[in-house]
């Protein structure tokens, strides 16, 4: 395993923080504002101290310095974000809960309140594991961390040098590949979803790249009503990912 970032991190807001801390993953140090109160900041508190992490308690202003703004909700902690896993961790995953491989590959995705919001609709979907880019592309960080609302806590990540390469990868590993696009003739409720399944979800406007769809064993579409011609990626990815788990359960 390899961790999203060699130096400690901050991740604020009170609900974020609770999460971690209930992740059992590591903490520095929790920063709390001495204005602030309530039951919520008690039990971080709590929770703080039943692992010995030290609680420091700081001025409102101070705690802004250090986060960078005020939507703290006076509370931040100094942790490291969670490690990367291998794709065989991912498929390790399926094996253990005795189901056929799904997973999310995620193509050129850069913007963290996308990927946090594919993270939390995974851990909701029960994905086994999310696959990114290193390059060019978003990773864990802070920021995908609280969009997740904490899931990132608990989804398999894993970070490729290539997605194409990995695409080719999880094929000969037994898993059939469905990348969704713009135009494609078949409906994403026409795919068959119930074995072991990669599924690709570009980039918002730019969708999934040429060499990656070229690895794509089927290509499937979500029918759009509007004027608009596209979704945004996490609402994409949730009508997939459902639409799989309504297979396999049906």
């Amino acid at each position: 395993m390899t961790h999203g970032s060699n130096n400690p991190e901050l991740i604020y807001g009170r609900n974020p923080v609770q999460v971690w801390l209930d992740s059992k993953l590591p903490v520095k140090r929790i920063l709390i504002a001495t204005d602030t109160h309530g039951s919520a900041l008690d039990k971080i508190e709590e929770s703080a101290k039943s692992r010995d992490i030290t609680v420091t308690r700081m001025a409102r202003d101070v705690l802004i310095k250090i986060v960078g703004h005020n939507m703290h909700q006076g509370v931040a902690a100094e942790v490291r974000m969670p490690p990367y896993v291998s794709i065989d961790d991912i498929l390790q995953s399926a094996q253990e809960r005795k189901e056929p491989p799904l997973v999310c590959i995620l193509d050129g995705v850069q913007d963290p309140q996308n990927f946090g919001a594919v993270l939390r609709t995974a851990d909701g979907a029960g994905i086994h594991g999310v696959i990114v880019a290193k390059d060019r592309a978003v990773g864990l960080t802070p920021a995908a961390f609280k969009a997740s609302a904490g899931a990132a806590a608990h989804v398999r990540v894993a970070q490729v040098v290539n997605i194409s390469r990995t695409l080719e990868e999880l094929k000969e590993k037994g898993l059939w590949i469905t990348g969704a696009v713009e135009g494609a003739e078949m409906s994403y409720k026409k795919g068959d979803f119930k074995g072991p399944v990669g599924l690709v979800v570009g980039a918002e406007g730019e969708g999934i790249r040429r060499l990656v769809r070229e690895k794509c064993d089927f290509l499937v579409s979500i029918p759009m009503f509007g004027k608009i011609n596209s979704l945004n990626v996490s609402v994409a990815a949730a009508l997939l990912f459902y639409e799989a788990r309504m297979q396999r359960s049906g």
